[in-house]
């Protein structure tokens, strides 16, 4: 167990008050009364059971008081507070239960009649975890072994202040014999039972818990401030990592030091759960990251490979979405809406310097950094929605988007920000680099808009004209104009621009990457969109079809199932050899699909082999690439 440090925390929240916008105070602020201090108390002792028990202290005056349970989750981007697995709510005063009713138009609200001569009000309430399902924090979050407990889902908080004027203290109770990690600052521990220090609401939705049976606390920062990767899973054999591996996520700290050159966190948790049964995904929190990923992902050479730049994706976002964020993502509650035009900064350029990272701190080679960005290339350069859905609207869209299905995704869009804005600022980063002939690059933009000076967690937020001023303050260019175009435009293509401007040029063949081929074999699909546009499922389900490709023209969409090919029953290899067989034959693919109960044999004229997309040198230009993932030197190594 790792027992928070509690220096400069009073410092901490003054800094978090003052740093909010004035927008912060406005909906719901009462200025005529003191904030209240509220007690929860999370049993979690049943966690193996996916059901937590609160009990809450919330001081009440008499009358109507209104209740909020959180809705718009930070960093999840869209209103996904579970609240249909919130269960058993009950509120009493003085040993006497009271009566609530929802609102009928906010469902996240709650008003409850508070009897006279009543000062403070219980409730109690059981949140019950997803047994199956995935999605962000709201997805399933426990096993037999270990849980993620995620503050938000556990408690109410009153109308009338904003969420830096809460002030909740807080205690857990976990199974016997389970260990825990945590940013939150513990006051004290006495077995099971640990009490927390007070904290601000939005401190205390910021600092998730990890807690199992099978737990590895592994210190990866050496001077301040600390940082530690807290591990919990399913088995004790998943901890058994590689010992080299504990030396990459050591350089991932010092060299995101040196890109950002300050920090702003007091000591920083990689959370990290090692499981089958949970939801996977990655959260990012000023402190800390809620990152999920399968059970054998660091005892085995192929997940550790494909789940490699997740955490230094979520890393990044403690100095790119939470120091600095989007004025129109920085809301006082969790019942005000965000608006997320400006993702494709906050997700992506922290997709980019994910990417980098991983690259830099050795948990990626050179060439695997080299496969995935070929991998992001041609996947977003078969993607037709592009004509219609421009970059922006993939970023303003996100609550809708975040949920949609596999099925047409290549005709839907779907968050395309992420992969797509690697793109651009790789772009971004080259031309910096070509206008300050090599003086400068995408981390001189980092330490000026995300560094000095150091301290504990606050916020400082950030409008398009910001980052473009800054841009043009490390590198005088037509900043807006490049972004306008890479926001607005419909063009039917990738912007490669920076790609090739690196040095480097996409093209196909017919031998699939090391990490394609580790894509394949995790996941049992398969990919031959770049040649008769398809995706598959393991069983030959087809999740999506290119439109225009040879399969599309053929009539194949989502949702039907490929059950032979040319007559011989579909595996994965059999297609492979029908496609490399179709470059020296002139007869068509025959596929036989079932589509709802019918079956039909679709001919697909198509000779041009197996494609797949990987980087080449272009050697009438430097190799910028190369350049931009070499490690930095740090300080004292």
């Amino acid at each position: 167990m790792f027992v928070k440090r509690s220096w400069l925390f009073a410092s901490a929240i003054a800094l978090l008050l003052s740093v909010f916008p004035a927008a912060a105070q406005k909906k719901n602020a009462r200025t005529t009364s003191p904030a209240p201090t509220i007690t929860i108390a999370v049993d979690a002792s049943e966690a193996p059971r996916k059901i937590f028990h609160t009990h809450l202290v919330i001081p009440a005056s008499p009358g109507t008081m209104d209740l909020f349970y959180p809705k718009w989750i930070p960093g999840e981007h869209m209103p996904s507070g579970p609240l249909v697995d919130l269960t058993g709510l009950k509120f009493t005063a003085n040993g006497k239960e009271l009566t609530w009713r929802r609102d009928l138009q906010e469902m996240f609200e709650v008003h409850v009649d508070v009897p006279p001569g009543t000062t403070s009000i219980e409730a109690s309430l059981d949140y019950v975890s997803p047994v199956a399902s995935e999605g962000f924090s709201a997805g399933s979050s426990a096993t037999a072994q270990m849980a993620v407990i995620s503050w938000n889902q556990l408690l109410l908080y009153p109308s009338g202040w904003t969420y830096d004027q809460l002030t909740y203290r807080a205690s857990l109770h976990l199974p016997e014999g389970w260990k825990f990690g945590t940013p939150l600052p513990v006051a004290s521990q006495s077995g099971a039972e640990i009490s927390f220090q007070p904290v601000s609401l939005y401190t205390l939705v910021d600092s998730p818990v990890i807690t199992g049976a099978n737990f590895l606390a592994v210190p990866l920062a050496t001077s301040a401030p600390p940082a530690e990767l807290d591990i919990a899973a399913d088995s004790p054999g998943d901890l058994d990592a590689p010992p080299e591996l504990w030396q990459h996520y050591k350089q991932l700290v010092a060299q995101a030091g040196v890109l950002f050159g300050a920090h702003h966190y007091r000591d920083y948790h990689f959370l990290l759960s090692l499981s089958d049964h949970v939801a996977h995904f990655g959260l990012e929190h000023h402190e800390a990251n809620d990152s999920r990923v399968g059970e054998r992902s660091l005892a085995d050479t192929r997940p550790r490979v494909l789940s490699a730049g997740l955490l230094p994706h979520e890393y990044v976002h403690s100095w790119n979405g939470k120091y600095r964020r989007p004025a129109d993502l920085t809301t006082s509650n969790y019942d005000q809406p965000m608006q997320t035009d400006l993702l494709w900064m906050y997700e992506g350029l922290t997709s980019y310097l994910g990417e980098i990272l991983t690259a830099r701190s050795g948990l990626w080679s050179p060439q695997q950094f080299m496969d995935s960005i070929a991998s992001i290339a041609a996947e977003l350069d078969h993607r037709p929605g592009r004509t219609w859905r421009n970059l922006q609207d993939t970023a303003d869209g996100a609550q809708i988007l975040y949920g949609s299905p596999r099925h047409w995704e290549s005709w839907r869009r779907s968050v395309d920000f992420y992969d797509e804005d690697v793109l651009n600022w790789l772009w971004v980063d080259v031309i910096i680099r070509q206008q300050t002939q090599g003086r400068r690059s995408i981390d001189d933009f980092c330490k000026a808009f995300h560094g000095a000076p150091s301290g504990p967690p606050m916020v400082k937020t950030y409008t398009f004209d910001d980052i473009v001023n800054t841009l043009n303050q490390i590198a005088p260019y037509d900043w807006r104009s490049f972004w306008l175009e890479r926001l607005k435009t419909h063009a039917a293509h990738a912007p490669l621009g920076g790609i090739e401007a690196s040095g480097w040029r996409v093209v196909y063949d017919d031998q699939p990457s090391e990490l394609l081929k580790d894509r394949e074999e995790e996941s049992k699909g398969m990919n031959v969109e770049y040649s008769i546009g398809l995706e598959l499922h393991e069983k030959g389900e087809i999740v999506d079809v290119i439109h225009d490709s040879p399969a599309a023209r053929a009539g194949i969409g989502p949702g039907m199932i490929l059950v032979a090919i040319n007559g011989k029953k579909f595996k994965r290899e059999v297609l492979r050899d029908a496609l490399r067989e179709s470059k020296n034959s002139k007869q068509p693919i025959e596929l036989l699909v079932e589509n709802t109960d019918y079956y039909k044999t679709y001919s697909i004229d198509y000779h041009g082999g197996t494609q797949y997309p990987h980087l080449v040198r272009d050697t009438s230009k430097p190799d910028l690439l190369n350049e931009i993932i070499k490690p930095v030197t740090v300080a004292g190594q």
